[in-house]
């Protein structure tokens, strides 16, 4: 039989959803599982959006323009100034997701072993991304104990070297959820500027921010516009992860043109995902103002309770709807799949996403785990009393250090 390609041998596994056929299992043995693995939201999506795919009136679902439909990107060039970021229609192409977006900007800026530093731990998928453009992805480790926050100018200076292309940063993060203030974003735009790097941000999550924090773009830093690329997405916004559409922004021209490119070659993005996109920008206000109070009560539910189980830490996140906690267990990922195996609370039992998978650097985040406070409030104070009862006979478990 012919061998398969180096990237498709490279390519890693999802860590968010490896542990799915043990899940599977759990549930045929008739057991509760809570999903606390993946963002995925249990918010309705607008009506606005839905209303659109309900009532459409097109009798051909043609191709849009390979940027996406022209009323789209007037529409969200619009909502962008609304928020005070300085993005007119040219600067945006509509993509199949923000990952997609990814995929183009990295294809665009950075040639086959290239490399791209990013701050871990991190969303894991920046890794296969990275494999499918030929990068090399330089971690730089944050750390638990300060929540998260971005690790010190010096140790991004020591790993720039000749193939540096980029840094890579999502604010807020994920699988974090820390939200960088402008003081650190300032200092990576001296960092880029100094350098002659591309700035790429994952802001999809931009709208969750809690206990009054506002966030900062990196599309209003000053003195690098042409080095900044923002990455988008309706999937959470809007609870609309099924509809597939993202955004690629740069106030870069010759990024875009050349992104385009890449756009013509997979046609168009989804038209009646557009349309729902389109139509979800109507949203009211409101809407946002009764999901972030909801996700700040179902933060608090979870981070609190784990935070009161002996010998679990769990820093507290002031954006998106992660966070990472650190178990007194030998291995997270046993943990995590001994919870579905071997064991149940009230026939109950919870489904975490393991932390290493977020990880580039060997071995790190071994104790570690996402969580992402995406169910209602009865079932987080229900997960977190499986956790508790858990870790009371996990045999793995250790003293915290």
């Amino acid at each position: 039989m012919p061998k398969l390609s180096v990237k498709a041998l490279e390519m890693p596994a999802s860590p968010i959803r490896k542990l799915v056929p043990f899940a599977e299992q759990a549930k045929k043995e008739g057991k509760k599982v809570f999903h606390l693995n993946i963002g995925q939201p249990d918010i309705q999506t607008p009506d606005s959006a839905l209303e659109a795919v309900h009532h459409l009136d097109r009798t051909v679902i043609e191709y849009s323009h390979s940027a996406g439909f022209d009323s789209y990107r007037e529409k969200l060039s619009a909502s962008y100034k609304k928020s005070g970021l300085p993005v007119n229609k040219e600067d945006i192409i509509i993509t199949t997701g923000g990952s997609e977006a990814l995929i183009f900007g990295f294809m665009t800026t950075c040639d086959p072993g290239d490399e791209v530093i990013i701050p871990e731990p991190f969303y894991a998928n920046y890794n296969g991304f990275a494999v499918m453009a030929g990068l090399k992805v330089v971690p730089v480790p944050s750390k638990i104990e300060n929540g998260f926050a971005l690790p010190p100018v010096e140790e991004f200076e020591k790993r720039i070297t000749e193939k540096t292309k980029a840094i890579v940063i999502c604010n807020p993060g994920n699988p974090t959820g820390y939200l960088y203030s402008r003081e650190e974003l300032e200092k990576l735009r001296d960092i880029v500027r100094k350098h002659d790097l591309f700035l790429f941000a994952d802001e999809v999550y931009r709208e969750f921010c809690y206990d009054g924090a506002k966030p900062f773009s990196v599309l209003n830093l000053s003195g690098i516009e042409d080095q900044v690329i923002m990455i988008d997405s309706v999937s959470k916004r809007y609870s609309m992860c099924g509809a597939r559409i993202g955004a690629l922004v740069s106030k870069n021209k010759k990024v875009m043109e050349a992104a385009l490119k890449f756009g013509q070659a997979r046609l168009s993005p989804p038209t009646i995902d557009q349309i729902a996109s389109e139509a979800a920008l109507n949203t009211p206000e409101s809407y946002f103002d009764e999901v972030v109070s909801e996700y700040v009560e179902r933060r608090n539910i979870l981070v609190e309770g784990l935070n009161e189980i002996p010998g679990v830490f769990c820093p507290k996140p002031k954006g998106a709807f992660y966070c990472v906690a650190k178990f007194p267990v030998d291995d997270a990922e046993k943990f995590c799949q001994w919870l579905l195996e071997d064991f149940s609370y009230k026939n109950q039992t919870v489904m975490m996403a393991p932390a290493n998978g977020f990880y580039s650097s060997p071995g790190a985040g071994k104790q570690e785990a996402r969580l992402a406070y995406v169910l209602n409030k009865e079932a987080l104070k229900e997960s977190v009393n499986c956790i508790r009862e858990a870790l009371k006979v996990y045999p793995g478990r250790i003293d915290a250090n």
